[in-house]
């Protein structure tokens, strides 16, 4: 069984998704301490919060989660976790991780946040064996990549791209622990993926 560990930058939604992934099969706990990122078996970012907000705690240890991510330990970034994979946003002050290139921007739609269910068309198989292709959002921004790390799109006035992969890194703009049967198949998909990476 893999140990998933859930990264607690001060961001809402832990319990949430460390329930779902326990469901999942995975052994997933609450890490405080940036630095415990280091030495885990796999990486959860997850996320309800502002980039700027998110990246304090990490900033310290941004040199060092970039070398865990290069060496491929495996990592989930979940809404602000996604898009703090990329090097800095409009949202805020401040560098992300800088793991995939590009700016994270806000949408461009007619109606801004992005609430609700949607579809989303992945490439990846990430997405095998999900019943359906809808999953639940809630963002404002997402990550606008300057390098080939787009596997999923979803159009919202507009296609964007919400699930990124670069290595054995995947960051997804939907939040799956909200998204019922489909969120738990993506879940599990990622559980698998992890334990293959061991």
């Amino acid at each position: 069984m893999v140990r998933l560990c859930i990264a607690d930058y001060g961001v809402g939604n832990l319990h949430s998704i460390r329930k779902a992934l326990e469901i999942c099969g995975a052994e997933a706990y609450v890490e405080k301490d940036p630095a415990a990122l280091l030495d885990a078996e796999c990486i959860v970012l997850p996320g309800v919060g502002a980039f700027t907000k998110t990246m304090e705690r990490l900033q310290p240890f941004r040199a060092d989660i970039l070398k865990v991510l290069d060496s491929g330990k495996p990592c989930l970034g979940i809404c602000i976790g996604s898009q703090i994979l990329f090097e800095n946003s409009e949202e805020g002050e401040g560098p992300g991780l800088g793991y995939m290139k590009g700016r994270v921007i806000r949408l461009k739609a007619e109606r801004v946040p992005h609430m609700g269910w949607n579809s989303v068309d992945c490439s990846d198989r990430i997405f095998d064996s999900i019943p359906s292709p809808f999953f639940y959002f809630a963002h404002s921004y997402y990550g606008n990549a300057l390098e080939d790390v787009v596997v999923g799109t979803t159009d919202y006035y507009g296609r964007f791209p919400t699930v990124f992969r670069k290595g054995n890194t995947y960051g997804v703009q939907f939040h799956p622990e909200k998204s019922s049967a489909n969120g738990l198949a993506f879940l599990r998909n990622f559980v698998r993926f992890a334990e293959g990476c061991k």
